[in-house]
């Protein structure tokens, strides 16, 4: 399910929650948050259990999420808040640009990933992005991260990605795997000779189909397919 302001926080305050168990690294993130007048913090947790009951209480726009904490880790967190209906977006904070519990937290449909040395301009804009429903990684990023991971039960998750896929319409498997190259809607129509619309339409049935939240999940889908999407 998309992020509750996915189509209507452009105007908007938008309200972010902090995680990570580092007190300083919560203040220091606040701190920087609170110099951006559209941005508000409405609060603040040390571990993934204070995450998930804060999400509930406060109904962020955006979760700044710590992957490694003690007790209830980011990932438990990240998985129960998407599940909520109209989810806020979560944004993994790590401090590696390829890890196996990023892809994790993308698969349970977080927005994307930020290394905690990110500079202050660049999270403010990527708080905005990710509220605005769109990618905070770039496809680049993305076929990274999937390089990195293990290949244990390879075979098994191409065979059920590929299912996953054929489940779609003609077209709209085409559009999944332009998605997966990176392309943007505008993109996508042009190739394919449509009109935005009806991109619109193919992508907003893709992620229903597959009970995604994002396009982050469908690129992901494509790699683990096995397919090359930079070729169609």
């Amino acid at each position: 399910m998309a992020g509750r302001n996915a189509a209507t926080v452009a105007g908007v305050t938008v309200d972010v929650l902090v995680v990570d168990d580092d007190p300083i690294v919560r203040f220091g993130l606040t701190m920087m948050l609170r110099g951006a007048p559209d941005l508000r913090v409405v609060a603040e947790a040390g571990d993934g259990a204070q995450a998930v009951e804060l999400a509930e209480r406060h109904s962020p726009d955006v979760v700044l999420m710590d992957i490694r904490m003690p007790g209830a880790d980011g990932l438990t967190a990240t998985e129960a808040i998407r599940r909520r209906p109209r989810a806020p977006q979560v944004v993994v904070l790590t401090t590696f640009d390829a890890d196996e519990h990023v892809l994790r937290a993308l698969r349970a449909g977080a927005a994307g990933f930020l290394l905690k040395d990110t500079p202050p301009e660049e999270l403010v804009v990527a708080i905005r992005q990710a509220a605005e429903g769109r990618p905070v990684l770039s496809p680049e990023v993305t076929r990274r991260l999937i390089d990195r991971v293990t290949e244990s039960a390879a075979d098994t998750r191409r065979e059920a990605a590929r299912r996953k896929l054929d489940s779609l319409a003609e077209r709209e498997r085409a559009v999944a795997i332009e998605i997966g190259a990176g392309r943007s809607n505008s993109e996508i129509a042009a190739r394919h000779h449509i009109g935005l619309a009806t991109v619109k339409t193919h992508v907003s049935a893709i992620l229903t189909k597959l009970d995604f939240n994002n396009r982050v999940q469908v690129a992901i889908l494509v790699h683990d397919a096995g397919l090359d999407p930079q070729s169609s």
